[in-house]
């Protein structure tokens, strides 16, 4: 049996692709961090308050379905199903695509205006909240949320005392998961295309074995989250959905790290993309709780018995 993505699976991929190119490519990303401080400027940015959720783009994101995407088509929706929600989250991590995107799009049909992109939602997870301040909605208690400054310049948290006791939704740990192979993704094809361009010596960089050796690990890491988060689409089994996210995080947060290694010290100013996935990354590994989590049910899920 083949396992292989279906012609109409791909078209959904790179259609979502194509509009995200449109309504948020790099210029916009760009733009977006510069808007936190004068300038761009570094020390700015990180004492900039949070940004806000940009309305235009999120009725944008409801018009091509990204929210209503698993809704019956009765209903309004694309009557897709879980992988194909993998699929599109997995190219909104690769964008660096902001805003409480999972918890919008597990909203779809609960909460008026979510499917449309009419109404921002975000939930308690983990103990944290993101975009607390700009959400129309939101789900669970965040009743003495404190904010906190975040790693990433474009999520803005907030603490919740005693949030952390909250069981992680399942289906919003796999999107998450989905999106950290779509920063995976990317970070890998940056690295190569900088080591491809970047010369020493009078030789591309990626000639060194130090520079392909690591190029070549993002990969196998990337690849191999790939398999795992595509399998928990299709069992959505909480086990496959607990591997699926270990294996994506560490894709994730070791890829971009790698990924800055590559470029060297150019992967660490505010013009650059790299810094902005490690810290996207970073953040995410803490929105459905923490590893030791995933970690608990996957040992649960082991053989137990002597020989």
């Amino acid at each position: 049996m083949r396992f292989g993505l279906t012609a109409d699976q791909r078209a959904l991929r790179d259609g979502t692709r194509r509009v995200l190119a449109r309504h948020f490519d790099g210029e916009a990303l760009r733009g977006a961090v510069r808007e936190r401080g004068p300038g761009g400027d570094g020390a700015a940015l990180r004492a900039a308050g949070p940004g806000a959720v940009d309305r235009g783009l999120w009725r944008a994101l409801g018009d091509a379905g990204f929210f209503a995407l698993r809704l019956p088509e009765a209903d309004g929706g694309a009557g897709l199903g879980l992988p194909e929600a993998v699929l599109v989250f997995e190219e909104a991590g690769r964008a660096l695509l902001p805003g409480p995107l999972v918890a919008t799009h597990l909203a779809a049909g609960a909460v008026p205006g979510a499917a449309t992109g009419e109404t921002v939602v975000t939930a308690v997870a983990g103990g944290l909240v993101e975009w607390l301040a700009e959400a129309d909605t939101v789900r669970g208690d965040a009743t003495g949320a404190v904010p906190l400054r975040s790693l990433d310049p474009l999520t803005p948290l907030h603490r919740v005392p005693g949030g952390a006791a909250t069981a992680p939704d399942p289906l919003a740990v796999l999107l998450t998961a989905a999106e950290q192979l779509g920063t995976a993704g990317r970070v890998a094809e940056l690295a190569a295309q900088h080591a491809r361009a970047r010369e020493q010596f009078g030789r591309p960089v990626g000639a060194f074995q130090a520079v392909a050796h690591l190029c070549a690990g993002m990969l196998v890491r990337t690849e191999t989250a790939r398999a795992a988060v595509y399998a928990a689409a299709v069992t959505a089994d909480p086990v496959d959905i607990a591997a699926a996210r270990l294996l994506a995080d560490e894709a994730a947060v070791r890829g971009a790290r790698d990924c800055l290694q590559v470029h060297g010290g150019m992967g660490f100013t505010w013009e650059s993309e790299v810094h902005l996935h490690l810290k996207r990354a970073w953040v995410r590994t803490r929105r459905s709780g923490v590893v030791a989590e995933s970690e608990e049910v996957l040992a649960a899920d082991l053989p137990t018995g002597g020989c």
